[in-house]
């Protein structure tokens, strides 16, 4: 294969390289996450919980059934939505590179490209802002859900909880993404018409 890695010497090929890199890292923390409720009764429990974060479970947590606990709440859509958003973006980051590396040429020639290429990216910037806000919302949800469950009778049960440090991190990997991509504008911006022509009217007015 012919291929041509002069666009990874600017910055927006160098930026299209952490937009991949990143926007696995923002999915992957939320999939491979699992967490645990560990019910401190008479009789000792856990209840898992993973994503996409859909929970119901009533269950007894003592010997004599005169307690249970019940969670029943839907984080799902946020957290897909997020997950969706990363897939998305790292996607087009590998359709794009390839693009840069084989067919840069006619990516500078061709005055639709570079057009196309900007506006997917504002697409995507302000996928990773919305998506990053209601995965933070959700996450928020999912903490106190979690955190206190309904019990039927009161104080009947104490519980602990594992640690969210993953799922803060993939709130963290969000609002990253969001200005990596946002960051990028610039440069695609500048490989546009609309740049290069007022460019030449700035010239051709001097």
């Amino acid at each position: 294969m012919d291929l041509n890695f002069s666009a990874f010497q600017e910055p927006r090929g160098v930026m299209r390289i952490l937009h991949f890199v990143f926007s696995i890292c923002a999915f992957a923390t939320i999939v491979d996450y699992t967490g645990y409720i560990t019910l401190l009764c008479d009789k000792n429990s856990q209840i898992e919980f993973s994503y996409p974060f859909s929970i119901s479970v009533a269950k007894s947590v003592n010997n004599n059934n005169s307690c249970t606990v019940s969670i029943s709440n839907d984080f799902s859509s946020d957290a897909k939505f997020f997950v969706a958003t990363g897939v998305l973006a790292m996607l087009y980051s590998i359709a794009i590179i390839l693009v840069y590396a084989k067919m840069d040429e006619a990516y500078k020639a061709n005055k639709k490209y570079p057009l196309y290429d900007f506006l997917i990216t504002v697409f995507l910037a302000v996928l990773w802002l919305s998506s990053s806000a209601a995965w933070a919302n959700g996450l928020s949800g999912l903490k106190s859900a979690t955190s206190n469950p309904s019990f039927s009778t009161p104080d009947c049960c104490k519980i602990v909880t594992s640690s969210y440090s993953t799922l803060n991190i993939s709130v963290i990997f969000g609002f990253l993404n969001f200005f990596l991509w946002a960051a990028d504008l610039w440069f695609l911006y500048k490989e546009t018409e609309w740049f290069q022509g007022a460019q030449v009217q700035s010239s051709g007015g001097v």
